[in-house]
């Protein structure tokens, strides 16, 4: 399974059909993790599962999204609600308390992933604005019956091989 993870956007549209373009013929399913600023109707957001984020002023996005993709059960939220800026905790009650065994979020703009128990974090970064990384960066998420690894990349599609980590699958 394959599976695209964007956010924090801010209204760039060019961007993000780009990278669509780059990689929706080999995935199972496009995130997009809340400000992305744009209507629910934009071409740029067409085929996108799509949260809520804190700059976003469409109300047909939901606030969390919960998703079973391939079997596995996802979490999608942008995070300001949860204060993941400050403490991934509250996000992981409301995954256990899902049944999630992913967590997709945005917010901070950092990339990265982490996992806390048997819940995978992952925060795609930003295309528009990172913070603390130069890279305006995505994640591409891969299950297999043996690994999940998140790799992360540059808006060019470029591989960033720093951020890149496998877990074993469970």
């Amino acid at each position: 399974m394959n599976v695209l993870i964007l956010s924090d956007s801010h209204g760039l549209t060019n961007e993000l059909q780009t990278i669509v373009s780059r990689h929706k013929q080999h995935v199972d399913a496009m995130i997009h993790c809340g400000d992305s600023e744009l209507t629910s109707d934009h071409a740029a957001l067409q085929g996108m599962l799509v949260v809520r984020g804190n700059c976003d002023y469409e109300r047909r996005f939901p606030t969390d999204l919960v998703e079973e993709i391939k079997g596995v059960r996802f979490f999608v939220t942008h995070g300001h609600l949860y204060n993941v800026k400050m403490t991934l905790m509250n996000v992981y009650y409301k995954a256990k308390e899902v049944g999630a065994g992913i967590v997709c979020f945005g917010h901070s703009h950092i990339a990265g992933c982490e996992q806390i128990d048997d819940v995978l974090f992952i925060n795609p970064g930003s295309i528009y604005l990172p913070r603390m990384r130069r890279e305006k960066t995505y994640a591409m998420l891969h299950i297999d019956e043996k690994n999940t690894t998140v790799h992360f990349y540059n808006i060019d599609g470029q591989l960033l091989h720093d951020l890149t980590t496998t877990y074993t699958t469970q």
